[in-house]
């Protein structure tokens, strides 16, 4: 069993030992798994992913499904729980899950091609957002769900230590402003809209159920726009301009029928919260995340 070097990597500088530990568990893991759900794993994992091991598979009866197993963290630990919400709705379909694993069954979605091969971009961005808004149901009562408001919280208040540890890796000034719009974000507490904080092109793929479908959220409850700070993100050039910048905050804002101003603040305290990711990890280089913060300044 081959684990694709982008998994490996991000869980050794994300997870440490506890990264290391759950790699060498991995394989037999996916034995057990496969036993479990009476499956055979077909050729090698999917590329691409970095969070989690995904393979296709058969299992005894002939479904042509996929596996995944990931290491269970504050993101990913409810995916499961968000797939059973949605049932299928905008979203791939969830067989079955072994939650003490971290393990799902998923509908095998055919041809399984990106939506980041699309042709047109804009079209792709409004397919894009038609199933987000899918995906923002309410969350049920007594969810499990982590608060939005909560992540902005903890921004705010971890921040200024995580940007001295990384040795001040941007100008000051946007720090201070990061906690001051993070503030600001935290105190929406009321909303129970279910949100997804890993949305991007390459998580849409093409399917015969429903033309395109959504896979591999890191479902939260909060405010829908903060599903646009990292899909704007994604769809961002090399070389950010700000009036570029502009303009595609308000397609955004306007496919998901939210604020301009919000997604304008999600863009830039994600792109503050990875930049300091990345300088911790030692994953890549800030300056893109620090373009696209100063870009987003209003």
């Amino acid at each position: 069993m081959k684990v694709p070097e982008s998994v490996i990597s991000m869980q050794l500088a994300a997870n440490g030992d506890a990264g290391h530990a759950w790699l060498a568990r991995l394989p037999r893991m996916v034995e057990e798994l496969c036993e479990h759900w009476s499956l055979t794993v077909l050729g090698p994992a999917f590329e691409g992913g970095c969070v989690a091991f995904v393979a296709p598979g058969v299992r005894a009866d002939g479904a042509r499904v996929v596996l995944k197993a990931g290491f269970v963290d504050d993101e990913t630990e409810h995916e499961a729980d968000a797939l059973a919400l949605w049932n299928g709705n905008g979203a791939v379909r969830l067989l079955d899950a072994d939650p003490q694993r971290g393990a799902l069954l998923l509908e095998r979605l055919e041809p399984g091609t990106s939506l980041e091969t699309h042709g047109d971009r804009d079209a792709a961005i409004g397919i894009a957002c038609s199933l987000l808004r899918r995906l923002h149901v309410p969350a049920p009562a007594g969810h499990r769900f982590q608060q939005v408001g909560a992540v902005a919280r903890d921004w705010a208040d971890t921040f200024s230590g995580k940007y001295r540890a990384a040795g001040r890796p941007f100008p000051d000034h946007l720090l201070r402003r990061a906690i001051e719009v993070c503030e600001g974000l935290a105190g929406d507490t009321e909303t129970c809209t279910m949100a997804n904080r890993d949305l991007h092109l390459g998580n849409i793929l093409a399917a015969q159920r429903e033309p395109w479908l959504v896979i591999d959220p890191k479902p939260l409850v909060g405010d829908p726009a903060f599903d646009a700070g990292h899909l704007i993100r994604s769809l961002l050039p090399e070389r950010i301009v700000k009036t570029d910048m502009i303009r595609l905050i308000s397609r955004v804002a306007q496919g998901l029928d939210v604020s301009p101003q919000r997604v304008n603040e999600w863009v830039f305290v994600r792109s503050i919260e990875n930049a300091l990711w990345t300088a911790s990890t030692g994953m890549g280089e800030v300056q893109w995340d620090v373009a696209c913060a100063e870009a987003a300044l209003d």
